[in-house]
């Protein structure tokens, strides 16, 4: 069993920065990918960054330039430094990791940018 266990987040004034931290703990034999993914309400959860077990990155194009993701392979750990928020960027978090070609989520963090 895996567990992902999301910390970070919060209220932030637009423009300003928070970092998200995610760990996964558990049996791993090979971590693949990890990411993060955001619900708004109403909406549809969807991809912000991810990275690959080789450092290869992907960030949607809404973020990009302002948000970096960033893995540590020896603890299983993912960053997402986040600034020059905006509002439209109040959703919540969600970490994803993709171990031993299974997926897991973490619980979610809100993080809530105000204008």
């Amino acid at each position: 069993q895996v567990q992902v266990v999301e910390s970070g987040g919060g209220l932030v004034q637009a423009g300003g920065s928070l970092r998200l931290s995610c760990a996964a703990s558990g049996s791993i034999l090979s971590l693949d990918v990890q990411g993060w993914y955001r619900q708004a309400p109403g909406k549809q959860r969807t991809l912000v960054a991810s990275i690959t077990s080789r450092g290869s990155t992907t960030i949607v194009d809404s973020v990009k330039g302002r948000f970096t993701i960033s893995r540590d392979g020896t603890k299983n750990t993912v960053t997402l430094q986040m600034n020059s928020l905006r509002p439209e960027d109040t959703a919540i978090y969600y970490c994803y990791c993709n171990a031993d070609r299974w997926g897991y989520w973490g619980q979610g963090t809100q993080v809530t940018v105000s204008s």
